[in-house]
């Protein structure tokens, strides 16, 4: 049985989430609904879907799930309308960019025993995959510290940093979902410093520049390190030590050849944005939700995950901006 989805929001990344629904098998772009009509008539035209409306959607019986990619504000209102609908749904990070609200929408997908998946991404990335699957097989024998580097080419404009809840909340956030799965254990603590070091019109409103320690009540340690101005492209990579060996992924390119000649070795730049590093990983959770509708599985990374994500980023916020250690 093929799965009808519709599509809320048809920006960037709704548009990274049209191509890998059309690109499944098992799945149907049946509708897409955007206030922005030339948006959602482009990508009606491109996939041979129609432009609806989120209440209309909602009311359709022959819509099985929807991908939620409208701004952070309406995550929580629209899940939980979907979830009394009785959809299926697939949500971009965050739920909320509060704690209580994320909460309180979780419990209506609870109550209404709704599926529920949250976009992080990287989970699916097949590098990170692998990783994860190394530590899982006991190739490293036990977790014992985990480095993560996450850095962005350039920093987002000014009207994204206000509303987007800062860079734990909106960049750190796969780092802490990644430290989790990694880990194999919750953090305990929580001890996270910022400074404003490439765009000094932000100060006093973000950070450009942070370093988070996460440490769990068995001694298990994750540092992360994030900044906003990477001049040498896409930083993305994790290094996790064990009691017998150790496992790491470097940064991706678009073309992997190197060139040796008389004045050294040269190769391609880096990826120079999160869209090209990860089309493998938003294919493959879009499979996994997929897959999560028709086997009956549980949607991983859940709502639960988002949220457990989230409390670590306001821990960070609170940490770097009081000096001290949070406990959580």
């Amino acid at each position: 049985m093929t799965l009808k989805f519709a599509l809320l929001g048809a920006g960037r990344i709704g548009k990274v989430h049209a191509r890998a629904i059309a690109g499944n098998p098992d799945a149907e772009l049946a509708f897409v609904a955007d206030p922005v009509a030339d948006a959602a008539r482009a990508i009606a035209e491109q996939y041979s879907c129609r432009v609806s409306t989120i209440d209309e959607i909602a009311a359709d019986p022959t819509v099985d799930a929807v991908i939620i990619c409208t701004p952070t504000n309406t995550h929580a209102d629209l899940i939980e309308m979907f979830a009394r609908a009785g959809k299926a749904i697939f949500c971009e990070k965050p739920v909320d960019l509060d704690v209580a609200r994320a909460e309180s929408c979780l419990k209506v997908v609870r109550d209404t025993g709704a599926k529920l998946m949250l976009g992080f991404q990287r989970r699916y990335d097949p590098h990170f995959a692998a990783v994860k699957k190394a530590i899982s097989d006991g190739r490293i024998g036990e977790v014992e510290m985990i480095q993560i580097v996450s850095r962005d080419p350039g920093a987002p404009p000014m009207d994204y940093i206000k509303t987007s809840g800062g860079i734990f909340r909106d960049m750190t956030i796969h780092d802490f979902d990644m430290a989790r799965f990694l880990l194999g254990e919750e953090p305990a603590t929580v001890y996270a410093t910022g400074s404003v070091l490439t765009d000094k019109t932000i100060e006093g409103v973000d950070y450009d520049s942070a370093s988070v320690t996460l440490t769990t009540a068995s001694g298990k340690h994750c540092t992360i390190s994030n900044s906003r101005r990477a001049t040498y492209g896409y930083d993305q990579r994790v290094e996790v030590h064990g009691s017998k060996g150790a496992v790491s992924v470097e940064n991706q390119r678009p073309v992997t050849i190197e060139l040796a000649a008389g004045d050294g070795f040269t190769r391609p730049p880096l990826h120079d944005f999160f869209m090209t590093r990860y089309v493998e990983a938003y294919a493959a959770e879009i499979a996994a939700f997929v897959s999560v509708l028709k086997d009956g599985a549980s949607p991983s990374p859940s709502g639960e995950d988002g949220l457990r994500a989230l409390k670590l980023a306001d821990a960070a916020l609170r940490s770097a901006k009081q000096g001290v250690v949070v406990v959580l």
